[in-house]
């Protein structure tokens, strides 16, 4: 029998001796888990993979705009473009990596070009004649085109290329060639690219979000919360459920995979990082067996607030977002998990994130951590400083 011992250190922000230790052996680096979405992590990953080659990434498959919305419409399925694009972050871009790959799945079709030329461009790909694809060694090559060929074979005629990722069009292949699964066509193009850490979604199903408002109103799908695609909601978000379609509020919820829940409880450090607060963080906590996996994981649990305006947290205070991130994971636990669901609040030492309300911070036991993490005066997180002091609470 084992049991879980908690360990206490001196703790040095940002820590030299670690982050030198790290950057020398990346391959034998800590295990950081992110639970995120959007592109508002990928500079950082593309630095912390120079650290540790063991981060975790937890996307979110929720999103329901931009390209991502019409393979949804097309084939039911959960969205893969943050997946492609944190895959992307995490390539090996040294000369050991596949940069012909990594430029194929990173390519969009043209969103002004006529239909017809795009639909031949598609089957230029299939057959393998592309400029993108024909420098592409086998057996790479062939399970590309093979991926890119079910895609081709599944959509309607008049199906819209414009604008289309030619990754997301390969994964959507995968998925329909593999009984419905994200995780082994994942997991082939993390090989192909030489992923230099994981990918996954947190839910491998096909939802969308909803919100309920302060004033009453209901709201479906991730495009029309963001406040980037649509206009800004009218009232702030009272809460957040996950939904089947996008024309009933039909609440539902699904139990994550075992590996997930092995990946959060065994992770060194939890970071929940900026991004959209309700449709890439909170979104990915809401899943049962997430807030159980994080409250039985003793190791450090990290938040990094965003900078700037984000209009989903519009009315919302940096104590309120944590009190909402805490309530999150708790959702899940019914209070009673082991151990803490937040342990630190990371800050810029200079940048306003407006009160810090200590006395209720202690009451949460969350211990705010001040440190240099912009540069240049630009309301911006600075990857190389975030990365160094993330590396330094393990």
């Amino acid at each position: 029998m084992t049991n879980s011992l908690r360990i206490w250190r001196r703790m040095e922000m940002p820590d030299p001796i670690r982050v030198h230790r790290y950057q020398s052996l990346p391959e034998q680096g800590p295990k950081v888990l992110f639970f995120s979405g959007g592109s508002a992590l990928n500079k950082i990953s593309r630095v912390f993979k120079k650290y540790t080659h063991h981060s975790v990434h937890l996307v979110t498959p929720f999103d329901s705009g931009g390209s991502s919305a019409r393979l949804r419409a097309e084939f039911d399925i959960p969205a893969v473009g943050d997946l492609r694009s944190r895959l992307m972050a995490l390539a090996d871009e040294t000369v050991m990596g596949q940069p012909e790959v990594y430029a194929l799945f990173t390519h969009r079709l043209e969103q002004k070009a006529d239909p017809m030329a795009l639909k031949h461009q598609l089957q230029q790909l299939v057959m393998g004649v592309h400029p993108l694809i024909e420098t592409i060694p086998n057996p790479m090559k062939a399970l590309i085109q093979n991926q890119l060929a079910v895609t081709q074979a599944n959509i309607n005629e008049d199906f819209d290329l414009r604008g289309a990722s030619i990754g997301n069009l390969i994964m959507a292949g995968g998925y329909l060639n593999n009984q419905h699964q994200l995780d082994p066509i994942v997991f082939l193009f993390s090989r192909l690219v030489k992923a230099l850490g994981e990918v996954k979604t947190t839910l491998n199903a096909s939802l969308h979000l909803g919100v309920e408002l302060e004033n009453g109103e209901y709201v479906l799908g991730q495009h029309r919360i963001t406040g980037k695609e649509t206009d800004i909601l009218p009232s702030p978000i009272k809460r957040m459920w996950l939904n089947k379609g996008l024309r009933h509020v039909m609440p539902t919820n699904c139990h994550i995979a075992d590996d997930r829940v092995d990946a959060i409880k065994t992770a060194d450090l939890i970071c929940f990082p900026p991004g959209s607060f309700y449709s890439s963080l909170l979104a990915n906590l809401m899943p049962e067996g997430v807030g159980r996996s994080i409250c039985a994981n003793p190791n450090p649990k990290v938040y990094l607030p965003n900078l700037g305006v984000d209009p989903e947290q519009q009315g919302l205070s940096l104590m309120e977002r944590v009190s909402r991130l805490i309530s999150t994971i708790s959702a899940d636990t019914n209070d009673a998990g082991p151990y803490s669901s937040l342990d630190y609040l990371l800050l810029d030492d200079a940048y306003d994130y407006g009160e810090i309300d200590s006395a209720f911070l202690d009451e949460l036991k969350v211990t705010v951590i001040k440190t240099p993490l912009i540069t240049c005066k630009q309301h911006k997180y600075d990857e190389h400083l975030v990365a160094r002091a993330l590396l330094s609470f393990v």
